[in-house]
């Protein structure tokens, strides 16, 4: 099993939630989040006053599957997600030792 975890922007976040479904994906956790990479914030103006914004707002995605569908998803959420423009955001897919659902004790790739 590998969990996903992708930072996006948040004006893609229905493209990626559609393409995800669209190869079977069942569930997703959606957070709203606010970080820098390279760009380091940008320069926004308000009534006329000039001012840095040190983060910028993103979507934080997660999803816990199993490792066959690891290139499908990734592959879905990178299409889905690009403009090409810089601030596009990361994809991390890193082990996932255990899965537990709470409601009926099922565990490992039953429980995703």
């Amino acid at each position: 099993m590998k969990y996903i975890i992708a930072i996006i922007k948040p004006f893609k976040l229905e493209e990626v939630r559609e393409a995800l479904s669209a190869i079977g994906v069942q569930g997703i956790t959606v957070t709203e989040v606010k970080g820098h990479g390279r760009q380091r914030g940008h320069t926004e103006f308000y009534r006329g006053a000039e001012y840095a914004v040190s983060f910028v707002p993103k979507v934080k995605i997660e999803v816990a599957v199993e490792s066959s569908l690891v290139p499908r998803i990734v592959e879905a959420i990178q299409g889905s997600a690009k403009t090409g423009q810089i601030g596009d955001g990361k994809v991390f897919v890193l082990p996932l030792e255990e899965a537990i659902r709470v409601r009926t004790g099922e565990t490992g790739a039953s429980a995703l």
